[in-house]
């Protein structure tokens, strides 16, 4: 690791070689590489170009906790999350760094994020950055109960003892759960508008999908750490959406066991700030 670094980069890729050749030269040093088993020839590029660059080689497709394994890899106390379509503006992580070392609860700092090359602030910064539960104070930003993983520095020590990102939900809507778990621990979670993260996405190849795996994300994250008339409401929701809902709840079911087994409900302060959140979403 690069001596003196507090933050480490890390991403988390699969058969997206031609983006990681775009973004890998864009983050700051140490970066650390999961690859979830491409078979683009991604981990022999990444040697051949890119040599101090750490790689993760798992062998298989773990998913978001992919990232869990790079961040248990990290040598430094903060870790940014990229996807390999982003990456952080010049400055920010320095930034995000002093930030956390100024605020010692402070477990997840949520950037704000501009897409694509007009760069529009992604929809999820405009809620964190207009979020009702206001500015508690020992945080440096409106406090949030989500994030968006291409646009958060977390605390390491924070991270690991949440247990990081879960397999029960594996991809996609995998920050709610790690949220409010460290919300539960007693940690801070807050929005700051001056650290930034540019994200460029693909568009969608497969939006049917996307939407059934929302779906099925949102009901398993429900049975894991909501009450019972949340999950109920959740898979209503899912069932009103039409095709891409049902989808999902199919694709819940082999999952609920294992959502089952880790089950258990948020403290009530908690599910008051996560209700409370949603309501203002509409």
């Amino acid at each position: 690791m690069t001596d003196g670094a507090r933050v480490t980069v890390v991403v988390a890729s699969r058969d997206r070689l031609r983006a990681l050749a775009r973004t890998l030269p864009k983050h700051p040093r140490p970066v650390i590489l999961v690859d979830n088993g491409s078979t683009d020839g991604t981990a022999g590029f990444v040697r051949r170009h890119f040599p101090d660059v750490l790689l993760a080689e798992p062998g298989v497709n773990l998913g978001a906790p992919g990232r869990n394994l790079g961040v248990r890899m990290a040598g430094t106390p903060y870790v940014a999350f990229a996807d390999d379509d982003s990456w952080w503006a010049p400055g920010a992580l320095e930034r995000a760094a002093d930030v956390l070392d100024a605020h010692p609860r402070l477990a997840v700092l949520g950037a704000r994020v501009l897409v694509g090359p007009e760069e529009r602030l992604d929809p999820v910064s405009e809620l964190m950055r207009h979020s009702p539960l206001g500015t508690e104070p020992d945080l440096p930003g409106p406090s949030v109960l989500g994030f968006l993983a291409c646009g958060a520095v977390v605390r390491r020590e924070a991270f690991l003892e949440a247990g990081g990102f879960d397999d029960v939900i594996f991809f996609f809507g995998e920050e709610e759960r790690l949220a409010v778990d460290l919300a539960a621990k007693g940690w801070g979670l807050a929005y700051v508008d001056d650290v930034v993260a540019h994200h460029h996405p693909s568009p969608a190849k497969d939006p049917r999908g996307r939407q059934a795996l929302a779906a099925r994300n949102a009901v398993l994250t429900a049975v894991l750490r909501r009450p019972w008339p949340v999950v109920a409401r959740r898979a209503f929701d899912a069932l009103r959406a039409g095709p891409p809902g049902w989808e999902g709840l199919r694709a819940a079911v082999p999952r609920l066991p294992g959502a089952l087994a880790d089950r258990r409900e948020l403290p009530p302060a908690v599910e008051r700030a996560r209700r409370r959140l949603e309501q203002a979403a509409g």
